[in-house]
């Protein structure tokens, strides 16, 4: 099916979402991200009873985690096939919805939403302008956004990673373009922590470019991968 007009494909999860869903349960196994995500947003209680968007939600993964203390999730997905499986997997959630649609066309009202979070979707630093000011339009005053990248500069993974892309920006310009607008940094050791070898090179190898990916699974042995990430959040006033 044909995904929304302007959205930008995603190498991972648009091409194998059964794999990516194995990627999503090896991340963050002891809960460091998920901490730093609820400590950056001002209020103890911000995230509960609140209105929760996951923009570029995928096959819907973190939809039940939102829910199970928001009191309404929307996810907004570009790629048909995955609404659908993001639909599937809450169809037994009345708080939650999912709708197609991009982070430069976001289909909700002004200043109807509490948090806005975003995981390796779409606001990568340099290039993602034009859904910026989508993020300010949805958010209530005093409203926060999120958005979680990799950090390249750290890590077994983010070595990886430049290795693998070295055509993008380096991670000081990629600082320097959140932090000109406002936004402020949260460094996260998050891992990847695997049940089986075959889910980590699975993995690796829809993350990284095939050489890239196959250097990477030569020199490392176990099931663990130390991963640091970037939370990138702002509340808007």
């Amino acid at each position: 099916m044909t995904p929304v007009r302007g959205a930008v494909a995603s190498p991972n999860i648009w091409r194998t979402p059964e794999v990516y869903e194995r990627e999503n349960r090896a991340a963050d196994p002891d809960g460091r991200l998920w901490q730093a995500l609820r400590d950056v947003v001002p209020g103890a209680a911000a995230w509960d009873d609140a209105r929760v968007l996951d923009l570029g939600c995928g096959t819907g993964y973190h939809l039940p985690l939102f829910a199970a203390t928001a009191r309404e999730v929307v996810g907004v997905e570009p790629h048909p096939d995955l609404v659908a499986l993001a639909r599937r997997r809450t169809r037994g959630l009345d708080h939650v919805r999912v709708l197609p649609g991009t982070a430069q066309e976001v289909p909700l009202a002004d200043g109807s939403v509490d948090v806005v979070h975003a995981r390796w979707a779409y606001f990568f630093g340099p290039g993602c302008e034009p859904g910026l000011p989508e993020l300010a339009r949805v958010l209530r005053r005093g409203g926060t956004a999120l958005v979680v990248d990799n950090d390249p500069a750290r890590s077994t993974f983010g070595a990886w990673f430049r290795r693998g892309f070295p055509h993008l920006p380096p991670p000081s310009e990629v600082e320097r373009f959140w932090a000109s607008r406002g936004w402020t940094r949260t460094a996260v050791d998050m891992g990847w922590r695997f049940t089986s070898r075959a889910d980590l090179e699975a993995v690796v190898r829809i993350e990284l470019p095939p050489a890239a990916a196959e250097e990477a699974l030569r020199h490392h042995t176990g099931l663990e991968v130390d991963y640091a990430v970037n939370v990138w959040s702002r509340t808007f006033g």
